[in-house]
């Protein structure tokens, strides 16, 4: 029932909401009818995850607790992501996560999303932000060389197996985000973790195995020797890794 009000609550253009809770280890994905979202307080539990959906924009919150290992997990997209915050509370191993998508056979990866984090009040031992890149998609395995042709008794000799196709290569990770936060003067820059490296380039398609010689044959009048195997595909070359985004930290 509490979500279902949660969805009537943020079907506007610029939706409000008393309250969002997620339960411990549990997940919840917010509505993405709204591309601005206000909340009165935003409560995320041991273990538990937020989705910020791709089109939310600006995402407005007065009280906001993420408890032990809890995450708010924003889909990545080109748009930048306000998240504006008066007063928070995270608790150990918590971490806002902006990560790009790895790239697949039919998706290139996704970078980081870019990030600006405004919070007024902080109470944590750290704050954790991880908007690293998309891990690059693997090369494409390279196909198995075909076997050799067998002979006949009265006629020719064995074929030789046609050599495997060479792997292909990874392709590159995709870049880091740009983040930016905005924090209290007095939050030690010590306890301020933020990751936006790009992503690993993708794994080397390994190379084709080699076609089979044609099996020798023993006949009536004579034996045809078998053909030779043929090569190996070679290995694809790794991926490069994705440009690194960057952090620009400023004192309220």
């Amino acid at each position: 029932m509490r979500k279902l009000c949660l969805l009537a609550l943020l079907c506007s253009p610029l939706a409000m909401a008393q309250d969002v809770k997620v339960d411990t280890n549990s997940f919840m994905r917010l509505p993405n009818t709204a591309s601005t979202l206000q909340l009165q307080r935003l409560d995320v539990a041991d273990h538990a995850t937020l989705l910020v959906p791709a089109n939310v924009t600006e995402l407005k919150v007065e009280q906001m607790h993420l408890g032990r290992e809890a995450r708010i997990a924003i889909v990545p997209t080109q748009q930048s992501l306000q998240l504006l915050v008066r007063h928070a509370q995270l608790d150990a191993g918590s971490q806002i996560t902006s990560r790009g998508a790895p790239g697949t056979y039919e998706k290139t990866a996704k970078p980081g999303r870019n990030l600006n984090l405004r919070i007024e009040s902080l109470d944590a031992q750290e704050l954790s932000v991880d908007a690293r890149g998309g891990a690059g998609a693997p090369g494409y395995v390279g196909l198995d060389g075909a076997n050799g042709q067998e002979p006949g008794c009265t006629w020719g000799e064995a074929g030789r197996g046609a050599d495997g196709d060479n792997g292909g290569n990874g392709h590159p990770g995709a870049a880091g985000g740009q983040v930016r936060l905005e924090l209290p003067r007095d939050f030690p820059s010590e306890q301020i973790k933020v990751l936006v490296d790009g992503g690993a380039g993708g794994l080397a398609g390994v190379g084709g195995k080699p076609g089979a010689g044609g099996k020798s044959k023993g006949c009536l009048v004579y034996r045809t020797d078998g053909g030779k195997s043929g090569r190996p595909g070679a290995q694809g070359e790794p991926g490069a890794v994705g440009a690194a985004g960057s952090l620009t930290v400023q004192r309220l």
